[in-house]
C-alpha cells in the first residue's frame, strides 16, 4: 500500500529536482529525511497531533536543502504522508537512475568482495544491460558462499545457500 502512496510524491519530487538541475541534491536530502523518518522515535513524533508542519520540516530537512524541498516536506505533512518518506526516497532513486540511464545493482555476498571482483560483475552487467551500472555491495554470511545479484527486475542467485535450496527442492519432488 505505501508504495502506491509514495509513487506520485516520488514522481513530483523528481520532476521538481530535474527541472532545477538538482537531482543529486534532492537524492541526498530525501535520503537524509528518509533515514530520520525511519527512526522509531521520530516516526512516533511524526504522527503526534500537536507536531506542527514547521517542526516536521525542521526535523526532516537537512541543512541548506532549500525552500522547494521544505515545501515538498510540508506538502507531505499536509497529506499525512511523512511516514512514507523511505519509500518515496527509494522510488526517487529508481526514477533518477532510469533518467540517467544507470542500472542500480546490489551484490550481496557471503564475505566482502575484492574490488577486482566487483569490477568484473559491474563489467558483465554493463554488457548485459548496455548501460552504465552502479554497484552497491552488502555482506550476508547466511549465504555461505557465492553471491546474489539484483539489478532492476533481474535477480541472479549464485549463492551456495540458493544452490542448496534448489537442490533440496529438486530432491523433494
Amino acid at each position: 500500500m505505501s508504495m502506491t502512496l509514495a509513487r506520485p510524491y516520488a514522481r513530483a519530487a523528481f520532476a521538481i529536482a530535474r527541472e532545477d538541475g538538482q537531482a543529486a541534491q534532492w537524492s541526498d536530502a530525501l535520503g537524509f529525511a528518509a533515514r530520520v523518518a525511519a527512526d522509531p522515535q521520530v516516526a512516533a513524533l511524526l504522527v503526534h497531533p500537536s507536531l506542527t508542519h514547521e517542526h516536521a520540516v525542521t526535523l526532516l530537512a537537512p541543512e541548506g536543502a532549500g525552500d522547494k524541498f521544505a515545501g515538498f516536506l510540508s506538502l507531505l505533512a499536509d497529506n499525512g504522508r511523512l511516514g512514507v518518506l523511505p519509500e518515496i526516497s527509494g522510488m526517487y532513486e529508481d526514477l533518477r537512475a532510469e533518467d540517467e540511464r544507470v542500472v542500480l545493482a546490489k551484490v550481496t555476498s557471503a564475505a566482502e568482495l575484492p574490488e577486482a571482483e566487483v569490477q568484473q560483475i559491474r563489467d558483465a552487467l554493463k554488457r548485459r544491460f548496455g548501460r552504465e551500472v552502479q554497484v552497491e555491495t552488502a555482506v550476508d554470511e547466511s549465504l555461505i558462499g557465492g553471491a546474489v545479484i539484483s539489478a532492476g527486475d533481474v535477480v541472479i542467485d549464485g549463492s551456495l545457500k540458493g544452490k542448496l535450496e534448489r537442490l533440496q527442492s529438486a530432491l523433494a519432488h
